[in-house]
């Protein structure tokens, strides 16, 4: 969330912002509630301070009437503050709600836009396959090589759920590797993560944990909810810590389950992999000092370049506009890579900055060298996003006899060396 101070001070700029980012938020009601809660809240103060004084007064108390005289005033201000602190906690409340819709402030570089659409391209990589043949989307290809049976996981689990099998498994592996390794030789943390999260961890993320748009699965009678991805557990996992400057920033290359309903998403283009109930993803996370986050985030984009360029796979960068950024993101890149199945781009990797917006609401502070503290930076990106990578690679590496190409960076992953997946049959 923004600093109530920051948006008492920069209220036009505020609005301004939630304008630009298609954000709904009245932030005239919020500075209202503010004013009174801030006037409430001094008044709860000083009839506490008040309640205090007549206990100390009770124990000098000499005489019968003094002391009567004292328990009825007790009285009256336990009458008053029956009152006041529900009141003061309703304001609260209902403010809290409203700082909670108040998007991030937005990096003065990124686009302004609505949509996806107005996103800006700001570099191509690769050459889009020109196919002598009829090509054929990822689906239909595992379909054909044993790689993926999506009916009989609609049997066992629902729409949207895959089982991956022969090489199609050994691709995943062999995608999760390749990342890890790469990061870890960076000098990146790897880290499993827990496939659940408590719900006030979510909504530290930005992620709205219940309600009809939740993208979220929630365990019942339970504050769980199944993660939507690593973000959300590695950036709960130094909540409510402070670091030491000096050691910043701290890096880490997670890998994690991920899980989403996708609410809302079915009129979308979502066949086969592209758009899953469940898969795997490896994902970069740091904790920053706020000086350098924008030069980190800058590293995670030149990763992610870098990983989709080893695989030899054709993509473009798109910097994301203020519509299509998202509440917590300060500024965000994604990857695009060609696939087949969307004829053109379709997202592989995303990296956000989000300044001290997520650190303000798990409460991740960096003390300086002179004792002061401030909230620290926390920034995410996706290494790989496993579902969405194998479709680029099934896609772009399809041969005209049927087969598929494994890229030569994942051969030392792959049993045996596996170079070329053909059909069983």
């Amino acid at each position: 969330m923004l600093d109530i101070k920051f948006i008492k001070e920069s209220v036009e700029a505020v609005k301004k912002n939630c304008v630009n980012r298609g954000v709904k938020c009245d932030v005239d009601r919020l500075l209202v509630l503010d004013r009174e809660r801030v006037k409430l809240l001094q008044e709860v103060e000083e009839l506490k301070s008040i309640k205090n004084s007549l206990n100390d007064l009770m124990k000098s108390a000499t005489n019968q009437n003094e002391r009567k005289e004292i328990v009825e005033r007790g009285k009256e201000i336990k009458t008053k503050l029956e009152i006041k602190e529900p009141e003061l906690k309703k304001i609260k409340d209902e403010l809290d709600i409203l700082l909670m819709a108040v998007p991030n402030m937005t990096h003065p570089d990124s686009p302004i836009g609505k949509t996806d659409e107005e996103n800006k391209e700001i570099a191509v990589y690769g050459e889009i396959p020109k196919f002598s043949f009829s090509a054929k989307t990822h689906e239909r290809i595992m379909e054909d090589l044993d790689l993926a049976d999506f009916e009989r996981a609609s049997k066992v689990s629902g729409s949207k759920f895959y089982y991956l099998k022969n090489e199609g498994a050994l691709l995943e592996l062999a995608l999760v590797n390749f990342a890890m390794e790469k990061l870890v030789s960076r000098g990146f943390v790897p880290v499993i993560t827990p496939d659940l999260a408590r719900n006030k961890i979510l909504e530290g993320i930005g992620f709205n944990p219940r309600g009809e748009e939740s993208q979220i699965y929630n365990i019942e009678n339970t504050d769980l909810s199944l993660v939507g991805t690593a973000e959300i557990t590695m950036g709960g996992y130094h909540s409510g810590e402070v670091f030491a400057e000096k050691d910043l920033p701290k890096k880490y290359v997670a890998l994690s389950h991920c899980f989403r309903t996708e609410a809302g998403a079915y009129g979308r283009h979502s066949s086969g992999l592209y758009r899953v109930h469940q898969f795997t993803k490896v994902e970069m996370f740091a904790y920053a000092k706020p000086e350098e986050s924008e030069a980190i985030h800058e590293e995670f984009k030149n990763i992610e370049i870098e990983i989709f360029q080893d695989l030899g796979i054709p993509f473009r960068v798109v910097d994301i506009c203020t519509g299509d950024l998202g509440g917590p993101a300060y500024r965000k890149y994604d990857l695009e890579a060609y696939m087949v199945s969307k004829n053109g781009w379709g997202e592989v990797t995303s990296t956000s900055n989000t300044t001290d917006y997520q650190a303000r609401r798990l409460n991740v502070k960096v003390q300086r060298a002179d004792g002061s503290r401030e909230y620290a930076h926390l920034l995410n990106g996706t290494a790989i996003a496993v579902s969405r990578a194998l479709i680029a690679v099934i896609e772009n590496y399809q041969q005209e006899d049927g087969s598929v190409v494994v890229p030569e960076v994942l051969r030392k992953w792959m049993p045996g060396g596996i170079s070329i997946i053909s059909s069983k049959k």
